[in-house]
């Protein structure tokens, strides 16, 4: 790991966050679990570069045997996980949050559903495509398998539309299918658990555990919907030594800075792009578009088509969204800024 000179030279070590609470963190280093707060000076002064750290953080502390550690450093992130969030504010003055990370430093993506009227193609898809675009490895995971005598039709579904990403079928409660995900679940592996509340998360990880560790509620019976059990982000090492980052149930997943993820989810569709007559082919009316092609003999479904626009036009929305706050971000800085230079010189402009 690169750290420089400064760091090497002061006597911090490394650690990685665990928990989240509000301005506390749980962390796990050397000397065990312990709890840690941020250095103000690093993380909150105007024009801070320091990234906030989150659930799955690799951190540098300064250790403290009588209390609260201080994270000093957040270390570069090999994966993450992150949703669109426009507001915020820290320290006293507005900060322009661009995005909430929401898990880091994971191998795998576990996107969980149920086989009940949870199951939703559109929301798995964007997930797909998150999940993508984190760098961590994407998998299926379709729970409460036990409810559905025909898992396998879905099974199939799932690997029509994203042919390159595993998919299984569990049961939480009867054991069917959990030693699948073995192969995963490996010593020093990091998997985050993605999907909307009562899909099944907490079973899914207390069966994995061998223990109640998490809670489960009902959910309605209506809309197979839950209450949040998780109510908030935490890793939890599993028997196997793999660990789980848990995270609360999201209703909704905004994408956000997913170019790369969308190519990657829809390398079909894009394909085509380099089949049309014109180069700037709309795909709309023009003569020899290959899309049109495709969606007029079948090759395309116009569901695949249509899953593919939306997804872009939301990411372009919030790219444009995010220009915006990038500027707005540089303008606040500048003039935060300016004002330390002003203060450092005595109340004069040099």
């Amino acid at each position: 790991m690169d750290l420089s000179n400064d760091y090497m030279q002061e006597d911090y070590m490394p650690a990685r966050v665990t928990a989240v609470y509000k301005e506390r963190y749980a962390i796990l280093c050397e000397h065990g679990d312990c709890f840690a707060r941020l250095k103000a000076s690093n993380y909150f002064v105007g024009g801070s570069e320091e990234d906030f750290p989150t659930t799955g953080d690799f951190v540098l502390i300064k250790y403290n045997p009588n209390g609260d550690s201080q994270i000093v450093k957040t270390l570069p992130r090999k994966s993450k996980f992150v949703r669109s969030n426009f507001s915020g504010h820290a320290a006293g003055y507005v900060k322009t949050i661009l995005e909430q990370v929401v898990a880091a430093n994971f191998d795998f993506v576990f996107i969980l559903t149920s086989l009940n009227c949870d199951y939703n193609v559109n929301r798995i898809m964007r997930y797909l495509t998150q999940a993508r675009q984190s760098g961590g490895q994407p998998v299926v995971i379709l729970t409460k398998a036990d409810l559905q005598p025909d898992y396998e039709v879905f099974l199939h579904g799932i690997k029509e539309i994203a042919p390159d990403v595993p998919v299984h079928a569990v049961s939480s409660y009867t054991g069917f299918g959990l030693d699948s995900l073995d192969e995963y679940l490996q010593p020093g592996k990091t998997v985050v658990f993605l999907g909307m509340s009562g899909v099944g998360k907490s079973s899914l990880l207390n069966s994995l555990m061998g223990q109640e560790v998490m809670a489960v509620k009902a959910i309605r019976e209506d809309d197979s919907r839950g209450r949040h059990t998780t109510t908030h982000r935490q890793l939890i090492v599993l028997p196997s030594g793999a660990m789980v980052i848990d995270t609360p149930g999201m209703r909704e997943l905004g994408l956000f800075d997913a170019e790369e993820g969308i190519s990657a989810g829809f390398t079909d569709v894009e394909d085509l792009f380099l089949q049309c007559r014109f180069n700037n082919c709309r795909h709309q009316t023009e003569p020899g578009c290959a899309v049109l092609a495709a969606l007029s003999d079948g090759t395309l479904p116009q569901e695949r088509w249509d899953h593919y626009i939306a997804q872009k036009r939301e990411n372009e929305f919030v790219d444009n969204r995010t220009g915006y706050l990038n500027a707005k971000r540089a303008h606040h800085k500048s003039i935060v800024m300016r004002n330390k230079e002003i203060k450092k010189n005595g109340g004069y402009k040099k």
